[in-house]
């Protein structure tokens, strides 16, 4: 089934939606049906549209989206297509962080960063500071923060655990997240501040990987 908005504001969130997943995905940042995005809806805050799961996200369209309850995760109407398999996580970072929109892809760099740094069992800690971009971020300290590498856990419920329990812990910490051996999530209060966090986030990932310095990594 394909999402049919009964709303201006529903038909206007899902072309969002789909115009920027095409965008990422010519960035080489959503290769194949990898990676997800999603953004509450204007005038229902508890409720958000993501993209389904399984479609190619060269050929998204605004009618390759669901419905979500934003606290849950679950689908919010009958009859839709199966949202994404990261749809848990997504809802745990509403539910602690107030985002009004969330990407997740599996950008390069970023992925590249996640699979070394990254540990099967434990949260890692990676230390970035003194790169310009972090002021991108929006901290309160743009000097250092620390970006977490969680376990890419095989059921994906138990990552969303780990996630809302670890933002709920380091509540000043950035607006993003990695994820060992995958990807990337970032959040904003826009869908556009959600892509220019990740911009940056991405770009210091590079600068990482180009100078070849070993990593500043601890255990949470």
């Amino acid at each position: 089934m394909t999402y049919a908005p009964s709303t201006a504001v529903g038909k206007q969130t899902a072309q969002q939606l789909a115009d920027l997943t095409r965008t990422l995905y010519e960035r080489g940042w959503m290769p194949g049906t990898s990676g997800n995005l999603s953004m509450r809806l204007p005038d229902d805050p508890d409720r958000a549209l993501i993209t389904a799961s399984g479609r190619d996200k060269g050929e998204l369209t605004a009618r390759d989206v669901v419905e979500v309850d934003t606290h849950t995760g679950e689908a919010a109407l009958t009859g839709q297509a199966r949202p994404s398999a990261e749809t848990s996580i997504h809802a745990a970072v509403y539910r602690v962080t107030g985002a009004r929109a969330v990407i997740h892809v599996h950008s390069p760099y970023a992925t590249v960063i996640a699979h070394r740094v990254g540990a099967h069992h434990a949260v890692a800690m990676l230390r970035l500071e003194r790169f310009e971009l972090l002021k991108g971020l929006g901290l309160e300290n743009p000097a250092a923060t620390h970006l977490p590498v969680f376990p890419n856990w095989p059921q994906v419920d138990r990552i969303a655990e780990d996630v809302a329990a670890h933002l709920t812990a380091y509540a000043e910490g950035p607006p993003g997240l990695l994820l060992a051996d995958h990807g990337i999530t970032t959040w904003g209060d826009s869908l556009n501040q959600a892509r220019n966090r990740l911009e940056c986030l991405e770009s210091i990932c590079q600068l990482l990987v180009l100078s070849q310095s070993e990593p500043h990594v601890s255990r949470a």
